[in-house]
C-alpha cells in the first residue's frame, strides 16, 4: 500500500462540506459529506451557525478517512465559500453567526459606498466589487447597525479562517479567500489601509495573509487522522473551481452553473475591467482569476418547477421544443438580486414580450436563455478587461441537461468542454484544494507551472461547438442590456 500519497481536499460550501481524498492524477479514494443549514432570522439575513459548520467539517473528514488507509493522507487542504464574515472573541470562539455571501442587509451601505469618490479605485485595488456580499461592506454595516457587536469582536474572519485556527492554532488568512473580502490589496497581498478605515478595524483584527499553498500547522482536531498531519491553507471556492477543472492557462475559462453560476479565467497579473464589472481573486503563487458570479443559476429552474407545477424533466422537454429566442419572450431571470456584471443591489427580474401564445415551455426556455445571456455579459466584461477567452470548461448540475449544455455553448459562442467525470462544482473545488495541498507538501513541483501541469491532466468528455442559434443569442445581448437599464429604476421602486 502506498504511503502518504493522498491529500484530503475539504470544501466548506454553502449547503454542505465535502471531503475527498485525491491522488495527484485526480483519482479519488474516499469521500465524505455533511449538510449545512441556512438560517434567515430577519429580512435580508442569511446566516449559519459556525459551531454546526465546525461539526460538519469533522463529520465529512471522518467519513472520507474511514474509506481509505489514514496513513496514506499526506495533508489536508481547504476550500470554502467566499465572502463570509464571522466575529470572534479573544479565545477565537464565535460571538455571533456567520454572515454568508447571500446576506443582503448591508445593501444601503453598499449604495452609499458605491457613490463615493474613489469607489471604482477601491474595487480595482482590492478586486472585490462594492456589494452587500463583501465583508468590507458587511463590516461597515455592522459598525453602524450593530455597534456593540462590532466593538465586541477581537478578530474577524470567514469560516475557513475559523476552522484553520481551531484545527491547528494558526491565525492566518490565505490570500485567495482574503482577496474576496474587499480588504486586501490583491497586487501587494497586504491589507488595504483605506478599506480597513471604512470597515472600522485594524490589520491586527485580521489573520496574517499567507499563500494558499502554505503549510499553516499540524492537525490537532480528532478527525480520525494520525497526529501531525500537515494542514495547508487552501483557497476560495471560486478560484479553486478553475484549478479543479483544468482552466488555468490564459484563454481558458471555467464556467459553473449550480444553484448560482460563475465564469472565471486565470491570469498572471491582477486585472479589473474599466467599468468595474468583474472581480479579481487570488488563486495561487502568481495566479489570479478574473470573472463574475451570478446569483440566479439553477434556482430559476427550481422556481419554474414550483410555480408552474411541472416536473423538471417535463419543463426541459417542453423548452427544447421551443425555438431559440423563445418566440420573442426574453427573461431577466433575477429572482434574487443579481451580481455580475451590473452588481445590482435592489433589482428584480422580468419577462418581456409575453403573449398569449407563450406556454410553460417558452417561459422555461426564456429563463434558461436568460441565465446563459447573463454569463455572456460576464464573458464580454472579461474581454473589456483585456482578457482573451477562446474556450470554456463547464461543470455543475446544469450539465446533466443536453438542452442547457447547448444553450450555454451557443450563447457564449465558444467551444465548451465538459470533464469526463463531473460530480458537480464542489468535487472540482475539492480537487483544486487538494492540488494546492499537494504542492504545499511537495507532491507536486513548486510554482505555477506545477499546478498548471497537474490541473491539465483532467480529461474532457464531450466538447460542444457553437451552432447556428449563436446568432440569435448575439442579437439578444444588446436587448438584455437595454431592458436592464430601462427597467432598473422601475423594479427597484417596486421592490422598495
Amino acid at each position: 500500500m502506498p504511503g502518504h500519497d493522498l491529500v484530503l481536499g475539504v470544501d466548506i460550501g454553502t449547503t454542505a462540506t465535502k471531503a475527498v481524498a485525491f491522488a495527484p492524477d485526480g483519482t479519488d479514494h474516499g469521500y465524505g459529506e455533511a449538510p449545512h443549514h441556512l438560517d434567515e432570522p430577519e429580512p435580508g439575513a442569511v446566516v449559519q451557525d459556525p459551531e454546526a459548520l465546525w461539526e460538519a467539517v469533522g463529520d465529512a473528514v471522518r467519513d472520507a478517512v474511514a474509506r481509505v488507509d489514514p496513513g496514506r493522507i499526506a495533508a489536508l487542504s481547504f476550500s470554502s465559500a467566499m465572502h463570509g464574515l464571522l466575529a470572534l472573541d479573544a479565545r477565537g470562539d464565535p460571538i455571533g453567526p456567520l454572515l454568508t455571501w447571500a446576506d443582503s442587509r448591508a445593501a444601503d451601505v453598499a449604495r452609499e459606498l458605491r457613490a463615493r469618490d474613489g469607489a471604482l479605485a477601491l474595487h480595482r485595488r482590492t478586486g472585490t466589487p462594492i456589494h452587500p456580499m463583501s465583508p468590507l461592506v458587511k463590516l461597515a454595516w455592522l459598525r453602524r447597525a450593530r455597534p456593540s457587536m462590532h466593538a465586541a469582536a477581537h478578530t474577524w474572519g470567514g469560516i475557513k479562517e475559523f476552522v484553520l485556527a481551531r484545527a491547528t492554532g494558526a491565525r492566518v488568512a490565505d490570500t485567495s479567500c482574503a482577496s474576496g473580502t474587499g480588504l486586501l490589496d490583491v497586487a501587494t497581498g497586504a491589507w488595504d489601509p483605506e478599506a480597513l478605515a471604512i470597515a472600522g478595524i485594524t490589520a491586527d483584527a485580521l489573520g496574517e495573509p499567507v499563500a494558499p499553498t502554505a503549510v499553516v500547522g499540524e492537525l490537532r482536531a480528532d478527525w480520525g487522522l494520525p497526529a501531525g498531519v500537515p494542514v495547508v491553507a487552501g483557497g476560495g471556492d471560486g478560484p479553486l473551481a478553475n484549478l479543479g477543472v483544468g482552466a488555468v492557462r490564459p484563454g481558458v475559462a471555467a464556467c459553473s452553473i449550480g444553484t448560482s453560476g460563475a465564469l472565471r479565467v486565470a491570469v498572471g497579473r491582477p486585472a479589473v475591467d474599466p467599468r468595474g464589472r468583474v472581480f479579481c481573486y487570488g488563486l495561487a503563487d502568481r495566479r489570479w482569476v478574473v470573472g463574475g458570479a451570478i446569483t440566479n443559476g439553477g434556482l430559476v429552474l427550481d422556481w419554474a418547477r414550483e410555480t408552474l407545477h411541472r416536473d423538471v424533466d417535463d419543463l426541459l422537454a417542453a423548452a427544447a421544443a421551443v425555438p431559440a429566442g423563445a418566440d420573442g419572450l426574453l427573461a431577466l431571470p433575477h429572482l434574487l438580486p443579481e451580481r455580475a456584471p451590473h452588481w445590482d443591489i435592489g433589482g428584480a427580474g422580468a419577462l418581456v414580450g409575453l403573449h398569449r401564445r407563450h406556454t410553460a415551455g417558452h417561459v422555461t426556455r426564456a429563463l434558461l436563455e436568460g441565465v446563459c445571456l447573463q454569463l455572456r455579459l460576464v464573458l464580454d466584461s472579461l474581454r473589456e478587461a483585456g482578457l482573451a477567452v477562446d474556450e470554456v470548461r463547464a461543470t455543475g448540475g446544469f450539465a446533466r441537461s443536453a438542452l442547457w449544455r447547448r444553450l450555454l455553448t451557443d450563447t457564449l459562442d465558444l467551444p465548451v468542454g465538459f470533464p469526463a467525470v463531473d460530480q458537480g462544482p464542489a468535487s472540482g473545488t475539492a480537487f483544486g484544494a487538494a492540488l494546492l495541498g499537494m504542492q504545499g507538501v511537495g507532491l507536486l513541483p513548486p510554482g505555477p507551472d506545477g499546478l498548471v501541469d497537474a490541473a491539465e491532466r483532467i480529461p474532457l468528455g464531450e466538447t460542444l461547438r457553437p451552432g447556428p442559434d449563436a446568432a440569435v443569442y448575439a442579437a439578444r445581448l444588446p436587448l438584455v442590456e437595454q431592458i436592464h437599464d430601462v427597467l432598473g429604476d422601475v423594479t427597484a421602486e417596486l421592490g422598495s
